[in-house]
């Protein structure tokens, strides 16, 4: 998004539609300062266009993903960022990452899906728009929250016939399905159950032909 994104410019109009659908914003933020760009700069220009846009846009919950953090001087730019933001925008949370070495990815969702979970899944503003304008047929879902645990060896064998229907649909090669997978057996109450059962950090768990490293502390996998 570039600046006069709120009136059209380059893809504005469009990405901007795509912000009114979210309920969390995720802004990544260059801390290297490419180009000789200035980092608290580059964010409140977007802010800036969010809020001309859309003023109600600017409230949504926003984490800042300061990226490029393998970056030379980075640590001094990601310093001097927090301290204006905190004097503009106390509430929002800045986390450092680097898409190019990983670092700090893995917090950023986790902390991604915190967020969520503490927000009510209401429809986004474009959503409610357009259900007003058609019928909605809605029908309820058989509930299938139930789920079993077994153990083979050390490895805890998680039955679910929900999880493993939607484990045939998902890619688990990308997070979005991770994040849509963990998100699920948290409100199932699986990684509660988990615990309880002696799981641990590393203990290996399986679902259907899908195994992973149970994450201590996180709530995910």
């Amino acid at each position: 998004m570039i600046e006069g994104a709120h009136e059209g410019v380059g893809l504005g109009h469009e990405f901007l539609r795509h912000v009114e659908r979210t309920r969390v914003i995720i802004h990544v933020v260059d801390m290297a300062g490419t180009e000789g760009r200035d980092p608290f700069e580059d964010w409140q220009k977007i802010n800036d266009e969010i809020r001309l846009y859309n003023p109600a846009l600017i409230d949504r919950p926003q984490i800042v993903a300061a990226n490029k953090m393998d970056m030379p001087g980075a640590e001094e730019y990601l310093a001097s960022f927090k301290e204006q933001v905190k004097r503009v925008r106390p509430d929002i949370e800045i986390m450092p990452i680097s898409s190019l070495t990983r670092q700090g990815i893995q917090e950023l969702l986790y902390r991604t899906v915190d967020v969520l979970e503490q927000i009510p899944d209401e429809p986004a503003i474009e959503e409610v728009a357009e259900v007003s304008e058609r019928k909605v047929y809605k029908f309820k879902a058989q509930n299938d929250n139930s789920f079993t645990i077994t153990r083979d060896n050390e490895m805890y064998v998680v039955h679910s016939e929900r999880i493993e229907r939607m484990l045939k649909r998902l890619q688990m090669n990308s997070h979005d399905a991770i994040l849509k997978l963990a998100r699920t057996m948290r409100h199932m109450g699986i990684d509660e159950e988990l615990r309880k059962r002696g799981a641990v950090e590393g203990t290996i768990v399986r679902i259907g032909d899908f195994e992973f490293e149970f994450v201590e502390g996180s709530s995910y996998y």
